[in-house]
């Protein structure tokens, strides 16, 4: 699992980005892959799913 923090979430839209720790680019993630509310520097720990439109974080909880 990586880990990192919420860097961006629109709870309307439900969806943003998380800055993986290890760093690289930012990763999406939308509220589908989560069940916990994402806020603004939370830190989480997440699975990496490559997809279509590039990668996309899954598994989301809160650390």
């Amino acid at each position: 699992m990586a880990s990192g923090k919420v860097k961006f979430f629109n709870t309307e839209k439900g969806f943003g980005f998380i800055a993986p720790d290890q760093g690289g680019q930012d990763i999406f993630v939308h509220k589908s892959g989560t069940r916990d509310d994402l806020y603004e520097n939370d830190k989480v720990t997440f699975e990496v799913e490559q997809t279509q439109r590039g990668l996309s974080a899954i598994n989301v909880v809160k650390s």
